[in-house]
């Protein structure tokens, strides 16, 4: 298994430090709602994180949350609410995309707000081992005191000066030294230090963080590209200047930007598509498939056409995956086996999280089940094997669930009779639960249209389909026989009648 390293350059064997895969991810400045920029990474880090442990790892994953913030304070000071307020608010939001998303839950959420004390700490080490200095009530790291500062982003300390935008201040030795502690302004929130009232910079908040949270040296740090330099450089400036211990990240992995035309995607341009927009449009499996269709390293670019190819995408993965392709009174003399395509799946997410290829397979699987139902073979095995590959992406692929009595399905919910009747993405958006009185239904309509086939009623046979089309089930057609598509849960009552206005019997059926 390799992965490519922004800090070397290349694509390296990935090795652990130890059992324990400890990966840390720049997490959200809960300002406003997230977009699609923010979907790239953490869908990115979710699959690879889900990767990791597909392949037996055990990974403790750490996101941070930044609380306290310049942009924070600003947005809370024109809306006319407390910094701690905003941050709530847009925290929560950010959950509620996360869990839509079907991105899972990491480990420790610290927010910067409840580690003043473990940064205070790690400031007052810099500053006792000469890498950082008081001036006016601030803290400075001094750059100078790294010899090898610019590593990650591959910068002399000319270039940085020349290239980017410098905080200045009369107190800094050098241009480049950055703020560790700020001395507090009118209407900022503040917390002591031997310093003075003040608060943390951005950078050190990241450093003191990861450094509690998993130790002195990191196996993955990810985010993307746009916190290369100056964010994630100074955090090996601070982390590595503190602990006197190198490396502080064995692997550093880096995801594109969603750009909007010719621009990236963010807050300050004001070009973004929220994820709630995004959601109210295109599922969460569309979502991902739009991520993950290329390689993480790479610029995605946002248009409504790529959503709508992978929602298209998306439904034939969900249509194949939980089809009734075999048949039960059926004794099958061969079945097909899908040991290659897990091999290429593997193959391709081994060599640096190659999603675009791992799909690709996916989608090559996908085609050679429909193609082996109709030459005979039992598919089921294939079937899971789909359903097993496409969880490591953290794609849904909603199942159908026949409701006879009260079911467990994933997320530890209960769905019971009574909750059938309910929208289903209100409680459980991964499952799409048919009552069982529903498909009897339908099997008894689909069985008449067989009958009417076999009769050559071809008109009787072509209204049954199109009136079970009107009521969001799908019939679809094979060499072999008829497979059952549900778009959406009819009722019972609406079947009911759907019965009687084309005379059919339901003997024998609950």
């Amino acid at each position: 298994m390799k992965v490519f390293n922004t800090l070397s350059g290349k694509k390296e064997e990935f090795l652990p430090q130890g059992d324990e895969v400890k990966m840390y991810v720049c997490g959200v400045t809960p300002y406003d709602d997230c977009h699609i920029g923010h979907a790239m990474s953490y869908v990115i880090f979710d699959v690879i994180r889900r990767y990791l442990r597909f392949k037996n790892y055990k990974v403790r994953y750490v996101q941070n949350i930044t609380d306290i913030d310049d942009k924070l304070i600003a947005r809370a000071n024109k809306l006319g609410v407390s910094v701690s307020e905003l941050a709530q608010k847009f925290t929560d939001s950010y959950f509620e995309d996360m869990d839509a998303l079907n991105i899972g839950r990491v480990d420790v959420y610290p927010r910067a707000t409840e580690e003043i004390p473990k940064i205070i700490e790690v400031i007052q080490g810099l500053i006792d081992k000469g890498h950082a200095y008081p001036a006016r009530g601030s803290v400075y790291f001094r750059v100078n005191s790294i010899p090898d500062y610019g590593k990650l982003s591959h910068r002399s300390l000319d270039s940085m000066i020349t290239s980017c935008s410098i905080e200045m201040g009369k107190e800094k030795d050098n241009p480049l030294d950055f703020a560790l502690w700020k001395a507090t302004k009118p209407g900022e929130p503040w917390w002591e230090s031997p310093w003075g009232q003040g608060r943390p910079g951005w950078h050190i908040e990241c450093s003191s963080m990861s450094l509690k949270y998993l130790g002195n040296t990191l196996d993955i740090h990810g985010g993307g590209q746009d916190l290369i330099f100056p964010h994630h450089e100074n955090e090996i400036a601070q982390s590595e200047g503190f602990t006197g211990i190198k490396p502080f990240v064995k692997y550093w992995l880096h995801n594109g930007m969603v750009q909007f035309g010719e621009e990236k995607m963010s807050k300050s341009l004001g070009n973004l598509i929220t994820i709630k927009e995004a959601l109210a449009k295109y599922s969460a499996d569309a979502i991902r498939i739009f991520i993950l269709n290329s390689h993480y390293r790479s610029p995605l670019t946002y248009s409504e056409e790529s959503f709508e190819a992978a929602e298209k995408a998306a439904n034939r993965l969900r249509q194949v995956a939980n089809s009734e392709l075999d048949d039960p009174e059926i004794e099958y003399e061969h079945t097909f086996d899908a040991d290659s395509y897990r091999s290429q799946f593997i193959e391709a997410m081994d060599d640096d999280f190659n999603s675009a290829q791992a799909i690709a397979t996916l989608f090559d699987l996908t085609r050679d089940i429909n193609r082996a139902s109709e030459e005979g073979y039992s598919v089921a095995p294939a079937q899971k094997a789909l359903r097993e590959l496409a969880e490591v992406l953290g794609l849904r692929l909603p199942l159908i669930v026949e409701l006879a009595g009260s079911v467990d399905i994933p997320g530890n919910i209960t769905v019971t009779p009574q909750k059938a009747e309910l929208k289903l993405r209100f409680f459980a958006p991964e499952v799409m639960v048919v009552p069982a009185t529903v498909q009897a239904r339908v099997r008894r309509l689909t069985e008449e249209r067989v009958n009417c086939r076999t009769d050559k009623n071809w008109q009787r046979a072509d209204e049954i389909r199109s009136k079970l089309a009107e009521l969001g089930v799908v019939l679809e057609d094979t060499k072999t026989k008829t497979h059952v598509v549900y778009k959406e849960v009819p009722s019972q009552e609406s079947l009911d009648r759907l019965l009687a206005e084309l005379d059919i019997v339901l003997e024998g059926y609950p």
